[in-house]
C-alpha cells in the first residue's frame, strides 16, 4: 500500500531553489558589466537549479 507524503518537502524545496535560481539569474543579467558578480550569479543559478531537481527526486 502506498503512503502519502503529507509534508510536501520536495515541492516546497524545489520552489525555494527555483526562486533562488531566478534571483541568481537576475543578478547575472543586471551585473553584466562586472564579470565576477555575473559569474557568481551564474554559479548560484546553476547550483540552485541542480538542488531544485535533486530535492524533487529525493523527497517526492
Amino acid at each position: 500500500m502506498a503512503t502519502a507524503n503529507t509534508a510536501e518537502k520536495g515541492v516546497g524545496l524545489s520552489i525555494l531553489f527555483v526562486v533562488v535560481a531566478l534571483l541568481g539569474a537576475l543578478v547575472m543579467f543586471v551585473s553584466a558589466e562586472e564579470q565576477l558578480i555575473a559569474a557568481t550569479g551564474f554559479a548560484v543559478a546553476i547550483v540552485a537549479g541542480s538542488l531544485s531537481i535533486a530535492a524533487w527526486h529525493v523527497f517526492a
